[in-house]
Order: structure tokens, then sequence, then C-alpha cells
């Protein structure tokens, strides 16, 4: 038997992954991308692929190229339109060029290189219609003048942004000067007997939010005969705030309206129905530091723009299925985390009621119908899994795994649902991942990893967290939903909220007590680890109890007085985070409280938890903590700084160096045994301990 993916992190990082997927409207094709190493094993690249609807024929690849290619989708004649940097027939490097692969058959050809790329396509499942949306430079009012502007800026050097409104960054991206636009693609004014894209060499862009400027936030969604479309639109408020509202826009002349937009509510458009006339969209109050954030899918009438609440009976944030979800002018697909999985539903928009699909166990996410509505098809995944293609008979509930482009990995042990019950009478659940040979003869060590969000669930299969890579180095992973987790009602969400260190710390600290009085666990040897909430709950842990034997946290909130205002998004934050929050829940308060040896792990390129964080972190733990450094200067903790990475780590060397280091961390303060760090760090000889060896 071939060894485990998980036993190798050089497997691991190279095993292709799925995700994405789109049908073409006759319902005969479905396509998907696959993420492969590139030929420097220091990023990804991804390829389109084709798979069977029928199941019958193995999956075949469409695309080749070392940029590769994303985000594809069907037009309503059945050609595949799709991103990508890759060169040209002329040998050009074009970033982030409109292709298209022709249904007739060929090869894929560029429909339109602009400067400046483009970001995304959404071609109408009806017409013969095709909206994408692309940045543009403030100064610029057409393709020639962003031409003319994006050469001007690149020629001169200059990477400065002078800013007059909110937000500057977002995650890791540094916003502007250019902001996202929505165009429509039209053949060219000397190409006017082109029939379609691949018969035209290329083909030009004409702008239809110029009236919105920036206030445009990048969300399309077109009408299937493609006269109309739904635009985000932000609209700034005092204060640096702003609220999401919906316009709709006539593709013909770019006029346009505001249909959803009120004070206080938050509206993200989603797709309209067959006949144009209704959209699935979802509807949220804007949360305060007294109430959550709610969202509940609604359907929006286009004429009236009134807006009527669906699936009120269902306590879950039901979002449409993908980006055409419509059975009929009356049902669509929803999907919601649910119990630590997902549910899918058939909505009624009429009567405003949910039924739900009898699926199996596993988030199911791209979901869409077949033109006849007796089956869907979908990416579904869980912690058994990663993502794969199946197909759904809508009415039994019935999932088939289609013939897919990317093997499943055998998981390295058992997994197993937990519960227990909160001192408040709540049931608290999660995952719990087992190597084989643990039981009351041979317990194993525990690792508590806690979920990010905070608004998430551990629900669906990461890559990037991945938790059979710990059960392939014999420890048990405990992944909990704790108060504040989604998929068990608005109440559990609402217990947490603006209270992070009460109701999710207890519950945290409640399972894990049930799982450590497990006889397969050995109680002795727990540690815990987070990234983003995660890590500010792991740091909340360091400064509340010396229970645990080592604390890994990642990309982790330290001061909420400092990260409120510095975070991308500090807007967002304020409305859920108040003054007495940061005077009762901040760790960094508790600095002095800290006993056990912390892994300190953060990216620079990190704006959602700046830097800030990290780095205080680290100097109040060498400085005040109840483990500080020595007179030498040196310490139990530790800090794993990577300067070109953001909030996830997402490079495959910087991938196999995180786990590595951790594991070595937890080895020496779980298992009393040194850990074996990576040689590329420049710590060990080469000889010793090189990349490929370990």
């Amino acid at each position: 038997m071939a060894e485990s993916i998980f036993a190798d992190l050089d497997r691991y990082v190279a095993h292709p992954r799925t995700s994405g997927l789109c049908l073409s409207p006759d319902g005969s094709r479905l396509v998907t991308t696959v993420q492969t190493l590139n030929s420097k094993n220091n990023g990804y690249v991804s390829a389109l692929w084709e798979i069977d609807p029928a199941g019958q024929r193995p999956a075949r690849r469409l695309t080749r190229s070392l940029k590769g290619e994303t985000g594809p989708a069907f037009s309503a004649a059945g050609d595949l339109y799709f991103t990508s940097a890759r060169a040209d027939e002329t040998g050009e490097d074009e970033h982030s060029a409109l292709w298209c692969l022709p249904a007739s058959g060929g090869e894929a050809r560029v429909v339109n290189g602009r400067a400046g790329g483009v970001t995304s396509v959404v071609p109408a499942a009806e017409a013969d219609v095709t909206a994408v949306t692309a940045p543009l430079l403030p100064g610029a009012t057409d393709e020639s003048s962003q031409e003319s502007l994006h050469t001007l800026r690149k020629d001169a050097s200059v990477t400065a942004v002078l800013h007059s409104g909110y937000p500057v960054r977002y995650w890791d991206k540094d916003l502007g000067p250019a902001a996202n636009h929505a165009f429509i693609v039209e053949p060219a004014e000397d190409d006017d007997d082109a029939v379609g894209p691949a018969e035209s060499a290329r083909h030009r862009l004409r702008c239809l939010t110029l009236e919105l400027g920036r206030r445009f936030d990048g969300t399309v969604q077109l009408s299937p005969d493609g006269s109309q479309a739904l635009l985000g639109v932000t609209v700034p408020e005092a204060k640096a705030e702003r609220r999401s509202s919906i316009a709709v826009v006539e593709t013909s002349t770019g006029a346009h309206r505001m249909v959803a937009d009120s004070p206080g509510i938050t509206y993200t458009p989603g797709p309209l129905s067959p006949d144009g006339t209704k959209a699935a969209v979802t509807v949220s109050p804007q949360p305060s530091p007294e109430r959550a954030l709610s969202p509940r899918l609604a359907v929006l009438e286009i004429s009236s723009g009134t807006v009527t609440p669906l699936a009120a009976q269902l306590d879950l944030w039901l979002s449409p299925a993908s980006s055409r979800p419509w059975l009929d002018d009356q049902r669509l697909l929803a999907t919601a985390d649910k119990t630590g999985r997902g549910g899918l539903f058939i909505v009624d928009v009429v009567s405003g009621e949910a039924e739900e699909v009898a699926v199996e166990g596993a988030v199911y996410s791209e979901v869409h119908p077949s033109p006849d509505g007796a089956v869907a098809y979908a990416v579904r995944s869980s912690y058994a899994f990663p993502e794969e293609v199946v197909r759904i008979d809508l009415g039994t509930g019935s999932v088939t795994r289609l013939q897919n482009p990317t093997p499943r990995p055998a998981i390295p042990g058992r997994l197993e649902e937990v519960q227990t019950r909160a001192s408040d009478g709540v049931v608290v659940r999660g995952w719990l991942c087992l190597p084989e040979h643990a039981s009351a003869d041979t317990p194993a060590a525990l690792l508590l990893w806690i979920h990010g969000g905070p608004l998430s669930s551990w629900n669906a299969w990461s890559w990037r967290w991945n938790p059979w890579l710990a059960v392939e180095q014999g420890y048990a992973v405990l992944l909990p939903d704790p108060a504040l987790s989604t998929g068990y009602g608005q109440d559990f969400v609402q217990r947490g909220w603006n209270a992070w260190g009460e109701k999710p710390y207890t519950d945290l600290m409640s399972i894990t007590d049930a799982v450590e009085a497990r006889a397969d666990i050995d109680a002795s040897r727990t540690a815990a680890m987070g990234g983003s909430f995660g890590g500010y709950m792991a740091n909340w842990i360091a400064g509340q109890t010396d229970r645990f034997k080592a604390i890994v946290t990642h990309a982790s909130l330290w001061a909420l007085d400092q990260f409120g205002p510095t975070t991308d998004m500090s807007p967002f934050w304020r409305r859920q985070i108040d003054q007495a929050m940061m005077d009762e829940h901040s760790p960094h308060d508790f600095v002095n409280r800290i006993v056990t040896p912390m892994l300190v792990i953060h990216g620079d390129k990190d704006y959602r938890v700046p830097i800030g964080e990290g780095l205080r972190l680290w100097f109040e733990l060498l400085a005040d903590s109840g483990l500080p450094a020595d007179a030498d200067g040196e310490t139990l903790h530790r800090f794993l700084y990577f300067p070109d990475e953001n909030h996830w780590i997402l490079q495959p060397q910087h991938t196999k160096v995180w786990y590595r280091v951790i594991f070595a961390f937890l080895s020496e303060h779980l298992l009393g045994q040194p850990g074996r760090l990576p040689a590329p760090l420049g710590l060990t000889p080469a000889e010793t301990s090189s990349p490929e060896s370990e």
C-alpha cells in the first residue's frame, strides 16, 4: 500500500485539488478547476477539466498553460469563458485576459486583453450577452484612457495611491487607484460581422458603472436574457461607515436605479430567476455590539423593489446554492451550514417555505440543477474527504460521486462526532479525528484546534487547516464548534456575541473536558491551537488557564484596542466589538498570567489581522509573561514569521515549514521529544535534514 499523503508533506502539498463547478445551460457539460504545483514548487497553477455528468467517462483536461486558468463560465451557446494570464497567439503575456474555448471545438483564444486585466466573467444563461468585471483607473472614461493612464503609471514606476475614502486595503491586497467596474463584452467596432467569440479576434468592453464609480462593489448578476443586471453598490456613510445596497442596470443603455437600499440594512444581490422578474438576495440588519449578524435569504421583486424573507421557519443562514440555482421561476436551491455539516434546501419563493433535500452528511457548494430539475451537480466535502464533484437526485437525496479528475486520499485515522452540554444547558458539538492506534492501552495526546471566523464552522475540508497531518503524527485532534459558530441557530451565535472570552471560551473548555475524559485520550498531554479568531481564543486561553502543555497561535488578535482601528475592515469590527469588550476580553491584559510555552505565527502581508498584533504579542510575551525571556534572552516561546505571506500562508514551501515547525514545537512540549526543524530555516545542517527527506 502506498504511503499516505499525510505522512509526507511534499506529497501532501503536491496532491491535486478540485474547486468550483459550472454547468452548461443544456446540462450536457460540467467543468471544474484543478490546482497542481507549478514547475518551481512555490505556487499552484489551475487548469480546467471536464467531468461527464452521466458518470460514464473519465474526466478530461481542457486547458494547459504555465499561468493557468480560472473562473470558468458557460455562455448560452455553450462556449466556455475563463480568465488567464497565459500568453496569447502573438506570444505576448496578457495579464488576466478574457479567453473563450468555443463549443464547436478548436483552441482557446483571447476575447479581450486590456490594460489592468479582467477580473471575472458572467455570461447570460439564455442570450448572447456577457458581462465582465475589470479594474478601471479613476481618471479613465473608456478603454483608451485606461490604457494611457495604466502605461503612464507603469512607466513612471509609481505605486503610490491617494485615497479619499475607506477602506484602503483588503485581506492582502492594497486597494486603488483602480477600482472594479462592470462591462458588457461587445464585438469591436471594426468587426461588426462577427457572430461570436470563436470567430472574432478581439472584443471591446463597454462600461456599465461609470456613474457609480467606486460605489460599485464588484458584484454582477445578469438576467437570463441579458437585458439587465443586478449590481452590488456600496453607499458611503459618516465616520468611515458604509452600507451595501442593490441597483439594477439596463445593459443596453447603462441606465440604473436603486432597487434595495435602506439605512441599517445590508443587501447582497443574487441570481435572477429564469423570467428575470425577481432575484434571490441575502438581507441582514447591520449588526451592533448588542445584536449579532443575522443574514437571511429573501426574494427581491425587480420592478417594485419589494423584498420578502424566505424560509422563515428555518433558524439557519441560507444563501443561493450557486450562480444559477433556480429550478424554475418559483423554486431555487439554497445551502446553509447545519450542525457541523451543510444543508441543501429547495425554497419556494411564492409560499416562502423550504424543503430540505435528504443528502448525506457533507457540505455542498456550487449546486447547479439540471435543466429538467430532476438532479443537481455540486461540489461536496467533509472532514472525511476533500472537494469532489457529485450528482444529487433531488427527489431522493441520493448522492453519486462522478468520475473526478483527482483521487480521494485515504485519511490516516477515524472521524467521530462528539458533544457535551455547557453550563447553560446548550449542547456543544465537534469533530474528533483519532489515530487508528488510539485506545485505552495507547491513549493519544490531544490537540484542541479552534476555528477562525468567528462566524464559521468546522464542517468542510480544508487543505490549509488540515487535522489529518497532526493525526498522522499521532495526535487526536478536536475540532469544536463553540458559541459564535454557524449552523446551530441565531441564539447560538448571540451567546458569544461581543463577549468572546465568555461562552466561546467556556464552551471550548467544556468539550475539551468531555474529550479528555475518554479512555483513548491522554489528558496529561494536551495542546491548544488556532488561527485568526481561533488565534484570539488561543491567546485568551493562554491567559486564563495553565492546563495546556503548549499553545500555537496563528494570525491572532492580541490587543483589541489596537486591532480594531488597524484591521482592513474597521467599521465591520466596530459594529461587533464595543469598549466594554475591549476592556474585559482583550488577551493582552492577561499576559502576566501566561505560563504556557507559545508558538506565535504571523505573515507580514496579513491586513485582516495586521502584523502589529503578532509583533506586540511577541514582545510582551518576552517582556511581561509569566514565562519571560531569561537574562540571556532565551525563552521557551517561539515566533515563526513570514515576510511575504498573508493571513493563511499559501505558498507550498511555506506551508511545509508551517506544519513542520508546529509539529516540532508540539513534540518538544507534549511528547518530551526534540522536534526536527526544517532545514530551509537555516537552523540545522543540510546534510542531516533536507527538504526531500523531511
